[in-house]
C-alpha cells in the first residue's frame, strides 16, 4: 500500500467503526432439514464468520446455511438437512480451534465462509495460509465435499469508503489467491469466488451496509449452489 495513503485510510477505518451497527447473530435453531422425499437426506455444514453466523438475518433459516439448504434441496430433489457453527468476527485462527471442533462428523458437503476479519486485522498471507490449510485438512476428513467460499469484494460494499474499499479488496485478493492453491490440495476442495455475484444492489445487503440480506444471502447461497451441483 502507498504509505501516503496511511493516514487516509486509517481515519476512514476509524469512521467505518463509528459509524456502522453492529448487528447481533441469527437467533432461532442452529440446523434443521429443508425439502422431502423417499431419497435420504443431504448433510450439509456450514462454518466460519459473522456471515456463517446469519448477522443480517433473524433466523437461521434466513441466512446462508438455510439459503443453501432450500438452493440444494430443490437442485437434487432430496431433503437436506443443515448445521451452522458461526462466530461474529472470527478469523481462521479461532474458526481453526473454537469452531471447527463443534461440527459435526459424516457431512456429504462441508462449506466455509472466512476471510473477511483475517482481511480486517490484516494478517499476513503465511498465517492465513497455515490456517485455512488446517480448516480444509480437517473439513476433507468430515464431508466428501468441501466448499470455500472466496472473500467478498470490499469495494463492493456501501458501507466502505472508496479508498478503505479498494486496500482491503487488494488485500482479499491476496489471501483468495492463497486459498485457491490450498483448495488445489484437495481433491474434493473447491474454491467458489464470491466476486461473481458482483455488482449487487441495495437490497442485497442488511441495514448495516456491510452483512447480507434475507436477499442478499438467496443470491449468494444460489451463487453457490451452482458449482457445487453444477
Amino acid at each position: 500500500m502507498n504509505p501516503l495513503l496511511l493516514p487516509l485510510v486509517a481515519a476512514q477505518g476509524l469512521w467505518v467503526r463509528y459509524r456502522t451497527e453492529v448487528l447481533p447473530e441469527a437467533a432461532g435453531p442452529a440446523n434443521g432439514t429443508v425439502g422431502d422425499g423417499a431419497h435420504q437426506s443431504l448433510r450439509v455444514g456450514v462454518i466460519g464468520e459473522s456471515t456463517a453466523a446469519g448477522c443480517g438475518v433473524d433466523r437461521h433459516e434466513e441466512g446462508f446455511a438455510g439459503s443453501l439448504a432450500c438452493e440444494l434441496a430443490a437442485r437434487n430433489g432430496q431433503p437436506v438437512s443443515w448445521e451452522v457453527v458461526g462466530q461474529n468476527a472470527a478469523t481462521a485462527r479461532r474458526i481453526r480451534y473454537r469452531l471447527l471442533p463443534r461440527l459435526g462428523q459424516d457431512l456429504d458437503i462441508a462449506v466455509l465462509l472466512a476471510g473477511v476479519n483475517d482481511v480486517l486485522t490484516r494478517r499476513r498471507p503465511e498465517e492465513w495460509r497455515d490456517d485455512l490449510a488446517a480448516i480444509v485438512g480437517d473439513l476433507a476428513g468430515r464431508a466428501k465435499k468441501v466448499a470455500v467460499t472466496g472473500i467478498p469484494p470490499f469495494n463492493a460494499l456501501p458501507s466502505l469508503p472508496g479508498t478503505l474499499g479498494r486496500v482491503l479488496t487488494r488485500h482479499a485478493a491476496v489471501l483468495d489467491d492463497v486459498a485457491r492453491q490450498v483448495c488445489v490440495e484437495y481433491p474434493q476442495a473447491t474454491w467458489i469466488s464470491s466476486t461473481d455475484i458482483v455488482p449487487v444492489g441495495p437490497e442485497f445487503f442488511a441495514r448495516d451496509r456491510f452483512h447480507p440480506s434475507v436477499l442478499g444471502y438467496r443470491i449468494w447461497s444460489q451463487a453457490v449452489a451452482d458449482r457445487l451441483v453444477g
